[in-house]
């Protein structure tokens, strides 16, 4: 078996850290096995090293090995991607495809951000898992496939099951043994090794001299958080060696290459959660208005029926139009087209409470003969105005108080 440390020589791992090193060693000892892998870690901290040591120092070297990354295939086509498919089996299937799972038989998979696969494949994948199973994209014929099959992600697998965007007993099956690669940030020994290692490899593929930190650089490099991780190390590095004609790296230059310097590394304590006060605040809020609409729609309904009942057009249209304006504040012509449609709906009243000295008074329901009647008043005024007015709907609009849109869409309703 190899040393940890011929290991990182091998495969270009660089860094000292404990949590490193035992996520090597944990590499290399289930390596001759073919248990499921899942590597976890957050974005940027090497996890594609870990499924290429156990490939190989497994028995399965001398086989296929294929890195796929979940999150870039799209939903349409992951299925086709990983199983094949048959032709015909969709539009632009012009042949028949083995898919990655066939192809690989006998050797390793790699399924990167594992967490970001449908739930329709994780059902496959997990077929794969417990009995070497898979069924091509249009086909009824069961195939085999003898895979090592290591995953990884960067997602939080426990609430993605808890949010059921990923099945717990696939997680299971991939995670009999997992491994987790340390952040770099908590790496910190390893920050500026890494850097001097990039800095040397960039000055020989440009052929320029080596950057170096100065003291207070270095200081700064160390304290910076990396939330990309090696990958945002490395992307800096090839920046200032590319970049900066100086090779000599102040404190203030390394901070015009380090987005969010200036903002403090804490992290940011968020309550997602509401108190059930605050829930009883919105609901006692959101009677009240329901309440104050329901009662001024009712002295709405109720004034227009008594200067009806009075006979008196002009009387109607200035007190509806004055209502209007005393309820919603601005003469507006959609408000107005907007009480007349609830009023010419005949749908039940919704019966809503208002919470008032602990006990809660209910609405007062319009009765049914109410609504008819109002109906059967808006139609005789509508008819006597467009009588006085020759058809003539403009003039018959205004009178009413009501758009000519509406008075269009009155005429259609009741069919005059």
């Amino acid at each position: 078996m190899e040393s940890i440390q011929a290991i990182k020589q091998r495969f270009g791992i660089i860094g000292n850290d404990s949590g490193l090193n035992r996520a090597i060693e944990k590499a290399i000892q289930v390596a001759p096995t073919d248990i499921s892998v899942l590597v976890t870690g957050e974005s940027g901290v090497g996890k594609e090293s870990i499924p290429k040591i156990i490939h190989q120092l497994s028995h399965r070297k001398h086989g296929k090995y294929i890195a796929v990354n979940c999150g870039a295939i799209p939903e349409g086509t992951i299925d086709s991607e990983l199983f094949g498919h048959e032709k015909g089996s969709f539009t632009g299937a012009t042949q028949t495809r083995s898919g990655y799972f066939e192809v690989a038989d006998g050797g390793t998979i790699f399924l990167d951000e594992v967490g970001e696969l449908p739930l329709t494949t994780q059902v496959r994948l997990l077929r794969v898992l417990e009995n070497g199973e898979f069924i091509k994209v249009g086909s009824s014929k069961v195939q085999k496939t003898n895979v090592r099959i290591v995953a990884a992600t960067n997602v939080n697998m426990f609430e993605a099951i808890e949010k059921e965007r990923f099945r717990e007993d696939l997680y299971y099956r991939l995670s009999t043994v997992e491994i987790h690669l340390p952040a770099l940030r908590e790496r910190k020994e390893d920050i500026h090794l890494l850097f001097r290692k990039f800095a040397s490899d960039f000055a020989a593929k440009y052929k320029m001299p080596t950057i170096r930190l100065d003291e207070n650089a270095l200081q700064v490099l160390l304290k910076y958080r990396w939330s990309g991780n090696v990958r945002q190390l490395r992307n800096i590095a090839e920046q200032i060696s590319v970049l900066e004609h100086e090779r000599t790296i102040t404190a203030d230059t390394l901070r015009h290459y380090l987005p969010n310097t200036g903002k403090s590394n804490l992290p940011a304590v968020i309550n997602n959660t509401k108190s059930e006060s605050d829930f009883s605040n919105e609901r006692e809020i959101l009677y009240k208005v329901l309440f104050d609409m329901k009662s001024d729609l009712n002295d709405l309904k109720k004034l227009t029926l008594e200067l009806m009942d009075s006979g008196n057009v002009k009387d109607v249209q200035e007190s509806h139009q004055g209502l209007i304006n005393k309820i919603y504040g601005e003469d507006d012509e959609q408000i107005e087209q907007d009480v007349l449609a609830i009023e010419e709906q005949s749908a039940p009243e919704i019966e809503v409470i208002s919470p008032k000295d602990d006990k809660y008074l209910y609405a007062e329901e319009i009765e049914e003969e109410e609504t008819l009647s109002l109906q059967d008043k808006e139609l005789e005024l509508i008819k006597k105005s467009l009588e006085r007015h020759n058809g003539k709907r403009k003039l018959a609009a205004a009178e009413l108080g009501i758009s000519e849109r509406t008075l269009y869409r009155k005429i259609k309703q009741y069919d005059l």
